[in-house]
């Protein structure tokens, strides 16, 4: 897990006695008496460090050096030595009356590792409540004029605390809090902080006036700041209306949520006042601040019909408008690639923060829907905002079927172009996926392009199998119907060869013909061939519906073979067997006794035309082998339904060999189920004909030795058809003597030595008791039938349950006696 060099030093760390770790403390409290802080702190700082987190005991450090430390983190301006300082307290206990306290002094020397020191001190909800009532009360006042940014770390600590512990914070103070942030929002200075000056001879007072804010294109700004709004430098409530947009939607998620529902009077108003603000807006933003005694308070005008609102929806009426400014800001070309990003960043959150507050207010939704859609218009044809156009996509689903929106343009780019085009970007993937996970009810009720999508959606998973393999393991089951478990099973069988298939297409796209990178492969060469284009087409389809599977699977196999051993082709395989698991489990809740058949006939089949990676074969064998008896168990009747498929793979001996797991269970299967107690409809002529088949395989395996290159036949398979042979025989007595007669060959072989069919000397003892029992048993057939068909109030006894029988009463007398004692 560590080097050799680090496992040393935590050793030393660890092992270092009290005496030296006392002079140590001594002598990082000398360092940090100077005023200057040289690479000798920042290493003894570190080595401390280092000692304080190697062990699992807390330690308590020399009350003058707890000072000192405390001190330098509230006075350096140095960000390691801030780091260090918070590091090493937090390992640490503070002495009593010397943890970092919260005042108006300290208020403007707080910072954010300052602010990680002092929650990790709180001890109790009452301590988190009464740090959040002195932060609360430092935003009361008026913006301090003393150092910049002594409130901007205030926000980050209300945010943590709300988001551990939101029932701390009171009704009075959820009030003041939202009054602020409409403050900040709405009304921060559309000036320029200081620095703004660019210097030179002339630097009298006129030309160190700071200038307006400008927008990202470097237009002068005609409308309130945003976090989109740039300048030479930023005022306090700037930053503080930065913060406040970054802290927004969580602030309204947690305790702007209304109630309860409203009736239909209450939205009535409730629309008509919010179109009487929108009008109001769109003539002037000079609304009154909330809060008394702020700057902006000074210069606001008076608007009679934003004051109508309580805080709370004021609140919400702020953080609409202040939504819509950062998308009309989106539109302008910004300067720098970097201020794209944010304009990208800024998008997602305020269309998230738009769709939070309509989900509160439903009058919004009119007012906000033509801004989304607009957004969506514009920025559609553009992959590059595929990470926007998902809150967008959210936006469409919540609110597109109260306002009468066409929303099937959004879900064929969500679940056709996203996944096409975008299967190699894993942070698309990872919010695509999380999308599906929380809206997945009402994907499934609303959205039919979800369900029929999945070969598009399992892209995601052939390109990055580890990283989203949970996500679909939650999402697998919405995907498994009637009408696409056929398709679906698969798909999921063909995920390594659509893997390879995916690598393929990107290589094809980023090495042309004429670069060497774009030849040397075969499967390449393959895939730009016209012969074989729509194998690889049908593969990498959009929608499910154009067929189960294709008839060439053996040749897509072939013409992928040198794919076998590439490492993202091999991880997905991994991921199929548990996939597979996740996808019976589901398909058996859904699907009628027609279905299941098909899945029957779909497993046998697909047995022998599975991608050439061997322990890829052999666990979905394993996997095979387990549901086929789950499917046989729940419906015994499919025995019969499917016995010529069944019996015409047991009959192929040469699947003892390549399909050793399926092939045993298959022949347990028919010789467990194939009886008239399972289904009416079995005959002495089906069981004899199953007989013949399982008999003539038994004979062709213990009377030669195996195939060339092929192992012997596992004991497992001998004993399994012995005992299917003699199953069938005890329902057919005719067949008893034949099954005796094997038997005792059997016994007689193998009492002279070696055989060709089994090289190991207890493999052939094991087999041979078996024969001997089975054989014994024959000898009376009515109670080899009971002991090999046992009827069902023998396999699934109720005992304890029948009052009938004396064991309800032994069970009690033993359970009074075991209390009693």
């Amino acid at each position: 897990m560590y080097s050799h060099g680090s496992e040393s030093l935590i050793k030393q760390a660890r092992e270092i006695q009290e005496p030296e770790l006392q002079k140590f403390y001594s002598r990082i409290a000398k360092l940090l008496q100077g005023r200057e802080y040289g690479h000798e702190t920042i290493d003894s700082l570190q080595r401390l460090y280092l000692i304080l987190s190697a062990t699992k005991y807390t330690r308590m450090l020399p009350s003058e050096l707890q000072k000192r430390l405390l001190s330098l983190l509230l006075s350096s301006s140095v960000e390691q030595l801030q780091v260090l300082c918070s590091a090493v307290l937090r390992e640490t206990l503070p002495p009593s009356g010397q943890e970092l306290n919260f005042n108006q002094d300290t208020s403007s020397l707080l910072s954010s590792h300052a602010a990680v020191l002092l929650l990790s001190q709180t001890g109790s909800r009452g301590d988190l409540s009464c740090l959040s009532a002195q932060l609360l009360r430092s935003l009361e006042g008026r913006p301090s004029e003393g150092p910049a940014h002594s409130l901007t770390h205030t926000l980050p600590i209300i945010n943590t605390i709300l988001t551990h512990s939101p029932e701390c914070l009171t009704e009075d103070h959820v009030t003041l809090l939202s009054k602020k942030l409409v403050d900040w929002l709405r009304y921060a200075s559309i000036q320029q902080g200081g620095g703004a000056s660019s210097g030179g001879f002339f630097t009298g007072p006129r030309s160190r006036q700071p200038g307006p804010i400008a927008e990202l294109d470097g237009t002068v700004s005609g409308d309130f700041f945003t976090v989109l709004c740039v300048g030479q430098g930023f005022t306090e409530d700037q930053w503080m209306n930065v913060y406040s947009f970054s802290m927004l939607r969580h602030w309204l998620l947690t305790y702007n949520s209304t109630s309860g529902g409203h009736t239909t009077g209450d939205t009535a108003s409730r629309l008509q006042l919010s179109l009487s603000l929108s009008h109001s807006h769109s003539h002037s933003y000079d609304d009154r601040s909330e809060v008394d005694g702020s700057v902006v308070s000074m210069v606001s005008a008076t608007s009679s019909s934003s004051r109508l609102l309580p805080p709370k929806e004021r609140l919400r009426e702020k953080a609409f408008q202040y939504c819509q400014r950062l998308i009309e800001q989106s539109d302008r070309k910004a300067q720098k690639r970097t201020d794209t990003e944010l304009q990208k960043a800024c998008l997602v959150e305020a269309v998230c923060i738009l769709d939070s507050v309509c989900v509160e207010d439903a009058s919004l939704v009119y007012r906000a829907f033509p801004c989304v859609k607009a957004l969506y218009g514009r920025l559609s044809s553009d992959l590059s905002f595929a990470r926007v156009l998902l809150p967008i996509a959210q936006f469409y689903l919540n609110h597109g079927e109260m306002a009468a929106v066409d929303c099937e343009c959004v879900w064929k780019l969500v679940f056709g172009r996203f996944p096409a085009e975008l299967f190699n970007d894993h942070f698309l993937a990872h919010e695509l996926l999380q999308f599906l996970r929380q809206n997945l009810g009402n994907l499934q009720l609303r959205v039919p392009q979800y369900i029929s999508s999945f070969p598009n959606l399992l892209k995601f998973l052939a390109w990055d199998s580890p990283a989203v393999v949970d996500d679909f393991v939650d999402l697998l089951p919405s995907l498994v119907t009637a009408g696409t478990a056929v398709e679906l099973l698969h798909s999921l069988l063909d995920l390594p060869c659509l893997s390879a298939t995916l690598v393929l297409q990107l290589r094809s796209m980023y090495f042309p013909i004429s670069e060497p990178g774009g030849r040397g492969l075969l499967s390449l060469e393959a895939f730009r061939s016209p012969s074989y284009r729509g194998l690889f087409l049908f593969l990498l389809r959009g929608e499910a519906g154009s067929g189960d599977t294709i008839a060439r699977l053996n040749k897509l196999h072939e013409l992928l073979a040198e794919a076998v051993d590439w490492a993202r082709v091999v991880q997905c395989a991994q991921t199929v067997p548990v996939l597979l698991h996740v996808y019976f489990n589901t398909v058996i809740t859904v699907a009628d006794e027609k279905l299941l058949a098909q899945l029957i006939l779909v497993l046998l089949e697909r047995s022998s035309l599975l991608f050439n990676i061997p322990k890829y074969i052999k666990e979905i064998h394993r996997v095979f082998s387990c549901h086929l008896l789950r499917l046989c168990k729940l419906r015994p009747s499919l025995v019969v339904d499917q016995s010529h498929e069944l019996l015409e793979f047991a009959g192929t001996t040469a699947n003892v060999f390549s399909k050793e797991d399926v092939f045993t269970h298959v022949v347990w299967v028919l010789g467990e189920y194939l009886s008239v107690s399972s289904d009416s409809r079995c005959s002495v002529e089906l069981i004899t004909s199953c007989f013949e088949s399982l008999e003539a395989v038994l004979f062709e395996v213990t009377s030669s030795a195996p195939p060339p290159g092929e192992a012997h036949a596992a004991p497992r398979v001998i004993t399994s058809l012995m005992s299917a042979l003699a199953k069938l025989a005890s329902r057919s007595h005719d067949l008893i003597p034949r099954v005796s007669l094997f038997l005792s060959k059997l016994r007689t072989v193998t009492r002279g030595g070696s055989v060709p069919w089994c090289s190991n000397e207890e493999d052939i003892a094991a087999v041979v008791t078996r024969g001997e029992e089975l054989w014994s048993l024959l000898k009376v057939p009515s109670v080899a039938q009971i002991v090999l068909t046992p009827p069902p109030h023998v396999t699934t006894p109720q005992w304890h349950r029948d009052t009938n029988a004396a064991m309800p009463l032994q069970l009690r007398a033993l359970t009074s006696l075991t209390q009693s004692h």
